[in-house]
């Protein structure tokens, strides 16, 4: 049995990444949302934290106003 079959290498190396939004430092497992659930590799998880990731959607999302489509006559 060898010792890669049993340990993935990025599980091992690679723990924790840097947010590209607020630049900060944080856990991969934890912190950060899985984009490809069927794979296991880091190359799997989001760039962006899970509270940068919340941020962004809810300031990009259109308010009441602009929702609607037609004027207001």
């Amino acid at each position: 049995m060898d010792v890669e079959d049993i340990f993935d290498l990025d599980n091992i190396l690679f723990r924790q990444r840097k947010c590209r939004s607020c630049k900060k430092t944080k856990d991969l497992i934890t912190d950060f949302y899985r984009t490809r659930p069927n794979r296991q590799s880091m190359s799997a998880y989001s760039y962006e934290c899970k509270e940068c990731t919340k941020t962004r959607i809810k300031n990009s999302r259109k308010t009441d106003s602009e929702k609607s489509g037609y004027p207001d006559w």
